[in-house]
């Protein structure tokens, strides 16, 4: 095997170690919940049981859906819980080969996003699902039973959770923006009017047609957009001789 092969290989034996880690953290989450999978969906199903009519309740259109439909929430809750320790996985594998600086900019970026992410989540199950389910309930017309379907509701959810979760990872895309030399703090300051304009058209798009849900995602954009503007001024290139200065691995 020739010297240039050498560290290939190694990577590649590094890197199945760090997943290896990850899917056996992610398996070691889910056999810890499996047992509580029907209490983790009802916890999940709380926002629309809350709001259905008196007598009315969710179903199961599928043979095999009561038993699988919570078994994959579970398993994705599991991955939920575990992506502290797969981004310190991922942490861990590309660390090595960046500098100083890049360690000292880029470590706090992959742990806020995981945070971020998981004030997005909460945001929709805590603000979002109440309003949003409470008037789809009572929009139904005349007549109409409501019955959701538990494998529906759980994909519509999880739905939500993403494009909410990716929405607060606005501060992080702003930084990134500003770091790779897009664009500057400076011109996104100048650009706020389009911005604000922006998050309510989103938030017009990811929320049900009223205006409360839909200011209730927008002004948490705007917020993080401004939050993002504000740590990117510690995120600018620096001038050549500076930036030389601090090529050390």
């Amino acid at each position: 095997m020739s010297q240039a092969q050498q560290p290939l290989i190694s990577h590649l034996v590094e890197l199945r170690s760090r997943l290896l880690r990850a899917f056996a953290a992610i398996l070691a989450v889910f056999l810890t919940l499996v047992y509580f999978a029907n209490n983790i969906y009802t916890i999940l199903a709380e926002p629309l049981l809350s709001q259905l009519p008196e007598g009315a309740s969710m179903i199961a259109t599928g043979v095999a859906t009561p038993f699988l439909t919570p078994l994959k929430l579970t398993l994705i809750v599991s991955f939920f819980f575990a992506i502290p320790y797969v981004l310190y996985q991922v942490w861990a594998f590309i660390a090595p080969g960046l500098y100083k600086h890049e360690k000292r900019l880029i470590a706090p970026l992959v742990f806020s996003s995981a945070l971020l992410f998981y004030a997005g989540a909460a945001f929709a199950y805590f603000v979002v699902f109440p309003l949003a389910f409470g008037f789809f309930t009572k929009m139904a017309p005349e007549g109409v039973t409501i019955a959701t379907d538990i494998a529906s509701y759980l994909d519509f959810v999880l739905g939500l959770f993403v494009a909410f979760g990716i929405a607060f990872e606005i501060p992080i895309a702003t930084i990134l923006l500003c770091w790779t030399g897009v664009t500057s703090p400076k011109d996104l300051s100048a650009k706020r009017p389009y911005v604000i304009v922006v998050v309510f058209i989103v938030g017009m798009l990811l929320t049900p047609p009223d205006v409360i849900s839909q200011t209730l995602l927008a002004i948490p954009m705007w917020l993080l957009f401004e939050v993002g503007v504000f740590f990117a001024r510690f995120y600018v290139r620096k001038d050549g001789a500076e930036e030389q200065q601090d090529q050390e691995p």
